[in-house]
């Protein structure tokens, strides 16, 4: 069986969970291999190999991390070339994507990206215009190169042999014209990423500002927290929590819309969740066409009564 190149995405060396979630999608197309780009890849090694990789690629020259994606990039084309994989998975995210495109350019194949799913052949299932339709696609030239959203999978585990090999790149001076010069690491929030986690439970103009039983019901099922463009346009939530199309695309087991109408621009950050539940007083609120469970009621008299219900349990 062909190789599958699986680009992990971890920070510092923890490895997140769309990793396991590629992994297992890779087993679909042909043997896992995971590519492992920055510090830490000898302390994720049994992990990689639970989820069924059996050869793990690393790179540790710190110049990989150290200049924007673009060396990410030319780690993988110096591996497709090599490797002839069947096809390669990048998780989708802002960086992922463009590591996607300057591969896809680097190896002249085709990109597919925000996909949701991922069949033999490859044959994907993307989420297009903006959420509003589910096509079926597959790349007819070159390797096939496929950001996967997460949640796209359950992890699966697989005991995978797990081979390691460390890797000597070279990168080109054009790769490394630009140079990330100091960063800050995020501040932990207690709260999964808004992008990878499993639940989100996001608040609107209903909350009135106050997204104190957002947080709590949030809180009560391990999820994360998300907001409309409202709700981050007025100032009564951080605008790295919008969910929408010019915020975070989600696409978790579960999303919770509470005192959020239901605007084109939200849907086409969420709609391409598993399951859907909207709270809103108005039954005529046009995230009820989108729902798969609805209530017509107050969030702040639903959340409280199901976060104590949760919490119950």
């Amino acid at each position: 069986m062909a190789e599958v190149l699986v680009l992990i995405d971890h920070a510092n060396g923890e490895v997140k969970k769309p990793a396991a979630e590629m992994l297992t999608i890779a087993r679909r197309l042909g043997e896992p291999s995971a590519v492992f780009i920055g510090p830490g890849a000898e302390t994720a090694k049994d992990l990689l190999a639970r989820y069924g990789a059996d050869k793990i690629y690393a790179v540790s020259d710190p110049a990989a991390l150290e200049h924007l994606v673009a060396p990410q990039a030319e780690v993988l084309a110096q591996l497709v070339a090599e490797k002839q994989p069947a096809a390669v998975l990048i998780p989708s995210n802002a960086a992922g994507k463009e590591i996607g495109a300057r591969l896809a350019v680097k190896t002249e194949s085709g990109l597919l990206t925000d996909v949701v799913d991922v069949q033999a052949g490859p044959v994907t299932t993307q989420s297009v215009f903006a959420g509003s339709y589910s096509v079926e696609a597959k790349v007819s030239k070159g390797t096939p190169i496929i950001c996967v959203k997460p949640n796209s999978a359950a992890p699966e585990q697989a005991n995978g042999a797990g081979s390691f090999e460390e890797l000597s790149v070279s990168f080109s001076d054009s790769a490394k014209a630009s140079k990330i010069t100091a960063s800050e690491p995020k501040k932990a929030s207690g709260r999964p990423e808004l992008t990878e986690a499993a639940i989100v439970v996001s608040g609107g103009r209903g909350t009135g500002g106050d997204f104190s039983p957002v947080e709590a019901f949030a809180d009560s099922l391990g999820a994360a927290v998300g907001a409309s463009r409202a709700a981050v346009d007025a100032g009564w939530y951080p605008h790295s929590s919008q969910v929408g199309q010019t915020g975070k695309q989600v696409s978790p087991q579960l999303y919770v819309a509470a005192g959020i109408s239901g605007a084109i621009q939200h849907r086409a950050g969420m709609q391409t969740s598993k399951t859907i539940v909207a709270i809103n007083k108005d039954e005529e609120a046009p995230i009820f066409e989108l729902v798969d469970f609805g209530v017509v009621g107050d969030l702040f008299t639903v959340l409280p009564q199901a976060t104590e219900t949760v919490k119950g349990k």
